[in-house]
């Protein structure tokens, strides 16, 4: 099985690649915008008449698509997340190699949920921000598109590679400093939203899985369990040895810009200063956590990999930094 892999140098392509790599029946080819890409081509620029020259000549058998954006202005996100999947479905349309389409959607889609409760994929998608809402203009012209295709909607990956932006990129760092400094307590904020944590090892599993099925339509793909961020960094402070104390800051909404859930001085694509966005600046509010069943009954998957394993992969990369 030939697989073409759109975005294998990002956070979640790379272990994807890995995944698709291990398995000796596939035969995969990386198309991306750096040099060490098989086939460099920019999807936010580049035609759908190029991109089915290139599918007719490689004639693949999956396409999957990990390429995007997750921070920026509205603008910059909607080419990098919605004009690039068009590019995405118009070309698989044109093209005679009657690929299947994994497409990498987000748990921003769905937006905030009810405290306690477990979102389906059946839920009225309301992003709330332009992020959700460029991933959820891709997902709706990948449901509409007569491709056979999945969306995989992952809810927060994390462990290895997790990126320095991310809220628990954001905590390990701030951990990392306080032990480097001999700091006897750290002091955080925006510690109260609850999240679903997937590994992103788990995430290339289910690629792997939706690759090989004849699943369509939306599929979540998350640990199935909500995980306060405070308790997240009592995890993070066990598994680093940190013995100091942690002091989560109260404030305000907009009051607490240096807060984990939202990086001090962040601007956006024209190099402003971005919005304050506190305490929930992926727009999902105070809860997100996935119902997974579809992914089990439809794919056979489940995750296998725990946070506190993910978290012990984050603060052994940020350690490295010490």
């Amino acid at each position: 099985m030939r697989v073409l892999l759109i975005g294998a140098n990002g956070y979640l392509g790379r272990f994807v690649a890995d995944r698709l790599l291990a398995d000796p029946a596939v035969q995969l080819t990386a198309l991306g915008r750096g040099d060490d890409a098989d086939v460099r081509f920019d999807l936010a620029s580049g035609s759908p008449g190029a991109l089915t020259r290139f599918l007719d000549a490689v004639h693949p058998g999956v396409v999957v698509n990990c390429a995007g954006a997750t921070r920026g202005g509205a603008r910059e996100l909607t080419r990098h997340n919605t004009v690039a999947v068009a590019t995405v479905c118009e070309a698989l349309r044109r093209s005679g190699c009657g690929a299947r389409l994994v497409q990498i959607g987000c748990a921003a889609e769905y937006g905030p949920s009810q405290p306690g409760s477990s979102t389906a994929e059946d839920a009225v998608p309301r992003p709330g921000g332009p992020y959700g809402v460029s991933k959820l203009a891709a997902t709706e012209l990948v449901l509409g598109s007569g491709l056979d295709a999945v969306v995989l909607r992952v809810f927060s990956p994390a462990g290895p590679g997790t990126p320095a932006g991310s809220p628990l990129g954001r905590l390990a760092e701030a951990m990392r400093r306080a032990m480097q400094s001999g700091d006897g307590e750290l002091k955080l904020g925006g510690l109260g939203a609850q999240r679903d944590f997937v590994d992103v090892r788990d995430v290339a599993r289910a690629v792997h899985a939706a690759s090989l099925s004849a699943a369509q339509g939306v599929i979540n793909i998350g640990s199935g369990r909500a995980v306060r961020l405070r308790d997240a960094a009592a995890v993070l402070a066990r598994v680093a040895g940190y013995g100091g104390a942690l002091h989560e800051l109260d404030g305000p909404p907009g009051t607490l810009r240096s807060s984990i859930g939202h990086p001090r001085g962040d601007t956006d694509h024209t190099g402003h200063a971005a919005p304050v966005a506190y305490p929930y600046p992926d727009g999902c509010g105070s809860w997100q956590q996935a119902d997974v069943r579809t992914a089990r009954d439809r794919l056979g998957w489940r995750p296998r990999i725990n946070l506190e394993e993910s978290l012990a992969d984050i603060w052994m990369e940020a350690a490295c930094r010490i």
